[in-house]
């Protein structure tokens, strides 16, 4: 009897200490999206201020917006090669290193030139972060959870953009640019020093030869039984790692890596061109019309940012349940139906008519909401499900890559755009949307409820 007592008094704290210290481990490898978000909101406000005080021209405040896109591109294709051959781990504290360097040089710049060099180099930090954040999360979380864990990274993202839209209303009334640009130290700091002590991902140590760290990585993170059948899985997926020499070159080895390479592209163009950015820039025309007046701007940014929060954190539940698939294509039926509604209101000239503001702030709470819902996190959780192991770094880099390169692309596109009207761009947005539908319903393969060594097998 008495050596029955360990096992009823333990057994339940070590399970609770496992998933304490699952849950921290998630969260620190999730961080940088926070760091990420906040440099891509802060802009929004700093540059009302910086514009006047360091006598930006017009062209120099589009390469100042611009230049995050530039670094954030040359971070995502430098990632690849850098986590294949120094891990996972160490890309994600180099990643908090350009952060905080990046916001302290913008913080105290005195030039235009100084300010967007800084300004690169935390869009290195952005587009590295991207590219590997989602491999860490999805190549530590069990199965089971792997969806929920993955879409950690948008909620951070999320999260990240609402803070720098609370920072920037805080900050705004004394002008403090430099403020808001510098405050990004703060969470760079607490990146470092929370995945300082983080383990490196099981499956990067195993293709690396180091299987004893693997299980020890495992063993934190699942049962005992759990933890060597993951390794037996591991071990049987990285076998052909060490015949890998060129990764680009195996992207097109053969017709399965050329075919998830192919769904990742476009899923990453998809993300960018579904309109997001149209509905981003009408919000405060929309809400002035409805008659919110002068506060409409703040409440686009901090009433959609905490929308966004709480529609991510409800996909997070539903990922692994519903599977991706499904809420990829109830997303783009939301948004087309929305779409369409603002095209209806802009074309016909709705928008002094109680029933057409309504219908406008609804359309656009419904886009927010279906596109927190789908692919704003789901194309982060699904890039690293799409690659074998011994390709999945640099195929994550690319896809990241891609994502940047189309929202530059439609950033230089957009004002042109306008030019046609809202009516003419919430139409042609919504036909991309039925597009992309038909695209994901006959494409994209359900990727829930089996791990990432068996998405391999399938695909072999």
């Amino acid at each position: 009897m008495p050596a029955a007592v360990p096992a009823t008094t333990h057994t339940a704290p070590d399970a609770r200490a496992r998933s304490r210290r699952t849950f921290l481990l998630y969260l620190c490898g999730a961080f940088g999206g926070l760091l990420s978000g906040y440099d891509m909101g802060i802009v929004a406000g700093a540059q009302l201020f910086l514009t006047r005080d360091l006598g930006l021209s017009s062209w120099m405040q589009g390469a100042f917006v611009s230049s995050l896109m530039v670094g954030a591109i040359a971070g995502c294709f430098g990632a690849g090669p850098a986590t294949d051959r120094l891990g996972r781990r160490p890309v994600m504290l180099a990643t908090a290193v350009l952060f905080g360097a990046g916001a302290l040089g913008m913080a105290l710049a005195t030039d235009p030139w100084t300010l967007i060099a800084f300004r690169v180099a935390t869009g290195v930090g952005v587009g590295a972060a991207s590219a590997v954040i989602p491999s860490y999360l999805s190549e530590l979380a069990p199965t089971r959870i792997r969806g929920r864990v993955s879409t950690l990274n948008q909620m951070m993202i999320a999260i990240g953009i609402f803070v720098s839209y609370l920072t920037s209303y805080a900050l705004s009334g004394a002008g403090a640019w430099r403020w808001m640009l510098g405050l990004a130290v703060v969470p760079a700091v607490m990146l470092f020093a929370g995945m300082w002590p983080q383990p490196e991902t099981p499956r990067w140590l195993v293709t690396k030869g180091r299987a004893d760290e693997a299980r020890s990585v495992l063993l934190r993170l699942h049962e005992p039984a759990e933890a060597e059948a993951a390794l037996r899985d591991i071990h049987a997926a990285a076998h052909t790692e060490r015949h890998s020499r060129n990764r680009v070159r195996e992207l097109f080895a053969t017709r399965q890596v050329r075919r998830g390479l192919g769904i990742a592209v476009a899923m990453a163009v998809i993300q960018q061109v579904i309109g997001s950015n149209t509905i981003v820039f009408y919000a405060p025309t929309i809400l002035k019309a409805a008659g919110f007046g002068d506060s409409a701007a703040l409440l686009n940014s901090v009433g959609l940012g905490a929308l966004s929060i709480c529609t991510t954190f409800v996909t997070g539940r539903l990922v692994d349940r519903v599977g991706r698939k499904p809420l990829l294509l109830t997303g783009l039926v939301l948004m087309v139906i929305s779409m369409g509604t603002l095209c209806a209101v802009f074309s016909l000239g709705l928008l002094d008519q109680t029933a057409g503001k309504a219908a406008a702030v609804a359309s656009l709470a419904v886009f927010k909401v279906a596109y927190s819902l789908s692919w704003a996190p789901l194309l982060w959780v699904m890039l690293p499900e799409l690659f074998p192991l011994r390709v999945r770094s640099t195929g994550v880099s690319v896809g990241s890559g891609t994502n940047w390169a189309a929202n530059f692309a439609v950033s230089l596109v957009f004002p042109t755009l306008l030019v046609a009207g809202a009516g003419a761009a919430f139409a042609l947005f919504g036909g991309i949307c039925v597009l992309a539908f038909a695209f994901t319903a006959v494409f994209i393969r359900e990727t829930a409820g089996r791990s990432l060594e068996a998405l391999e097998r399938a695909a072999n």
